[in-house]
């Protein structure tokens, strides 16, 4: 019996950015300020377009195993926490799957699992398929609390540059609700609200305003709270995180250093709350509580 089975697995894995890369508009104002957004103009004519390459982890892995005449999808979590996962078939001749593709689940912990079996639709004639795989950090079910968190500071040296909405890079869903701290290199980073440290990238070196070097490539720490919602703490300096993933972290600790790697002007943190809106980060309006109580950021309402 001939099977055909080209097991070229593409791997479509992202953190906050699409896929393989993103279209960028820069924009040159009327008095020489550059602004970049993700959002095409409605007057394209004089715009730069720029299509930054997304160096992201991975964040699951794809394999098919061999069980007789059947072939199943595996599919690894790397994340210490909820991942979102999309299955598909880009090539498929004499193919039946259980579930059907594509298929979207949940893998709720880090590890392995089975997650579609594939076999002919006749037995008698020739098979075969490949698959793709898209992947995205927490999950589509997780709400938001309405929770204050802390300051990622201790004591004062820290200025807030850019808040929500902020034209510079704050113009995208899943950094909207975003605030840049802008602080000495080297002042520590404590964790906003406790939870579990779900990623880390921390060997990124360099910086600039250059979206198709620099665009993915900021050091980070993922911490998973308690309501699925996901803390990040970005741009920080390289080998500086003070945790590891898996470990769980309270508010206050130490997690990392103010730094300035990835697309960035300075040594500066970058903190956002996302969740997962259906293979897409969003983030989400919060409130923090400063020194002198409540923190007013610049943006909200």
């Amino acid at each position: 019996m001939r099977h055909r089975l080209p097991l070229l697995i593409p791997l479509a894995l992202t953190l906050a950015l699409p896929a393989s890369a993103q279209t960028v508009y820069k924009l040159v104002r009327p008095d020489g300020t550059v602004h970049y957004t993700d959002r095409r103009p409605a007057d394209i004519d004089g715009v730069e377009t720029i299509q930054v390459r997304a160096e992201v982890q991975q964040i699951a892995r794809l394999r098919v195993e061999s069980d007789r005449e059947l072939r199943h999808a595996v599919v690894g979590n790397v994340l210490h926490g909820p991942l979102e996962i999309r299955l598909l078939a880009a090539e498929a001749s004499n193919l039946q799957s259980e579930p059907a593709l594509p298929l979207r689940t949940v893998l709720t912990g880090e590890g392995e699992q089975r997650v579609a079996v594939f076999g002919p639709l006749d037995p008698a004639q020739g098979w075969g398929f490949s698959l793709q795989l898209q992947a995205m950090p927490g999950d589509p079910r997780a709400v938001h609390e309405d929770v204050d968190y802390a300051l990622p500071f201790e004591g004062d040296g820290w200025r807030i540059d850019q808040g929500w909405g902020g034209r510079f890079s704050h113009t995208s869903p899943e950094s909207r609700h975003a605030v840049d701290f802008s602080a000495p290199e080297g002042t520590p980073v404590l964790a906003a609200r406790e939870g579990v440290v779900m990623q880390i990238a921390d060997d990124f070196r360099g910086a600039g305003l250059d979206l198709e070097k620099y665009g993915a490539r900021a050091n980070f720490v993922r911490v998973l709270h308690a309501d699925g919602s996901m803390g990040l703490y970005a741009h920080l300096a390289p080998e500086s995180a003070r945790v590891r993933p898996g470990a769980r972290v309270r508010a206050g600790q130490v997690i990392g250093a103010v730094g300035s790697t990835g697309y960035s002007t300075g040594p500066h943190l970058h903190f956002v709350v996302q969740v997962n809106r259906g293979l897409k980060l969003e983030s989400v309006p919060f409130r923090m509580q400063g020194p002198g109580g409540a923190l007013r950021i610049p943006g909200a309402p």
